[in-house]
């Protein structure tokens, strides 16, 4: 990301949102300290996955995972709970299977 001075945004603006036309955020600063973060917009459901989890983490609202996922995570199937059973005692059950 591009960091440019306050004044010096002011003085090329134009050039600057050209830039992040391209997809180049800005990140403008203030003595040092930034202030502002200029960025393209996207239109609505057009920005992929990842931006939407990127901003979603910027805001705070989410924190992104610090260890790789397990690769077998998704090859067992989902367990099923059957009539009268109780969805609290099978996820029990499934915990001292260690699973």
């Amino acid at each position: 990301m591009r960091k440019v001075s306050l004044i010096e945004a002011k003085r090329n603006l134009s050039a600057l949102i050209d830039g992040f036309k391209r997809g180049s955020p800005v990140l403008i600063v203030d003595r040092g300290r930034p202030v502002a973060r200029l960025e393209p917009v996207a239109g609505r459901g057009a920005a992929p996955q990842s931006d939407r989890l990127s901003r979603l983490a910027r805001d705070g609202v989410v924190q992104p995972g610090w260890a790789r996922l397990c690769e077998t995570l998704f090859d067992r199937e989902p367990p099923r709970a059957g009539v009268g059973v109780s969805a609290v005692d099978t996820l029990i059950q499934e915990r001292r299977e260690g699973r």
